[in-house]
């Protein structure tokens, strides 16, 4: 029942951000708080985390599953769409000399660490009665989930034409059905990992805030501090190779990002890729974002 609920919980807000009738306006407010809503969360994971005893004994056991789990995540989804790509050939136009002249940044990444040790030093001096309550975290959430919903509405982009870009939607299958088996590797790995924690590990998929609230609330700060940083490392990563991939390996380039090719790193991929790979980037970055939050709480609510 209580997995049922959590499901609800989080695919209501998504419903009710299609269902809001979209304009400018509206997406940019959403698209705005979005981003200041990040940063409340991963300050608020930092003052959980800030509350668990005895982490510092824990750091390298965190730094261990952070590395392993990154590894197999992003290493067989990069394997996978690299085979798919030498099936299935799709080159990308070659980008302009304009485009070439993009520098990948990562201060936006850097920004999302800062604010969670921010978070860890606030809780670590906020005194208990000062503590955020137990369900600001689900009320994070849902409110997350609104505005992403609402961010989708508003791009203009409609199921239909999400789901009638063939090759969007095979990577996407291809991605999510390799990532998971790192998840399942990953569980082998370690005694204290079952299957379904590794698959909801895995389904974050580069989508660092919610995966972050979704792992806290279903296994504790602590296994939501590696989802976090599991999918911040994607991120990284895919800043920085997605230019080296996209000229041999367009479908390997764009699936780098996992959930963040709608969003975040779709410019590096416009810029490396030109504007023909951006449909690509849209229609499996929208999958992912949809099947992204439902796995992870279906996985979770298993055990």
């Amino acid at each position: 029942m209580q997995s049922l609920i959590t499901l609800v919980l989080v695919l209501m807000p998504l419903f009710i951000g299609f269902v809001i009738p979209s304009n400018p306006k509206l997406t940019r407010f959403a698209d705005k708080g979005l981003s200041y809503l990040v940063f409340i969360i991963l300050t608020l994971i930092g003052i959980e985390l800030s509350q668990v005893e005895g982490l510092r004994s824990q750091l390298g056991e965190i730094a261990l599953y952070v590395t392993i789990l990154s590894i197999l995540t992003i290493g067989t989804g990069l394997l996978a769409l690299m085979l798919f790509d030498h099936l299935r050939p799709w080159h990308a136009k070659k980008p302009s000399a304009k485009s070439q002249q993009h520098r990948v940044s990562i201060r936006g990444s850097l920004t999302q660490v800062i604010c969670v040790v921010i978070g860890f030093v606030i809780g670590h001096f906020l005194p208990a009665a000062y503590l955020p309550h137990n369900t600001t975290m689900t009320v994070m959430l849902m409110l997350l989930i609104l505005l992403v919903g609402i961010g989708l509405k508003g791009s203009g982009i409609t199921l239909k034409e999400v789901m009638l870009n063939k090759r969007g939607v095979e990577m996407s299958i291809v991605f999510t059905i390799a990532v998971l088996v790192g998840g399942l590797v990953f569980a082998m790995l370690f005694i204290d990992v079952s299957w379904t924690k590794g698959l909801a590990l895995a389904s974050g998929f580069g989508w660092y805030s919610l995966s972050a609230i979704v792992m806290t609330d279903a296994y504790g700060a602590i296994w939501g501090s590696v989802a976090l940083f599991n999918d911040l490392i994607r991120e990284f990563f895919a800043l920085i190779f997605i230019p080296v991939f996209m000229r041999q390996y367009p479908s390997s380039a764009v699936g780098l990002g996992g959930a963040t090719s709608l969003d975040f790193t779709l410019p590096v991929i416009q810029q490396s890729g030109g504007l023909t790979v951006v449909p690509l980037a849209i229609s499996f970055g929208f999958i992912i974002n949809i099947v992204s939050p439902v796995l992870m709480v279906v996985f979770s609510a298993l055990g």
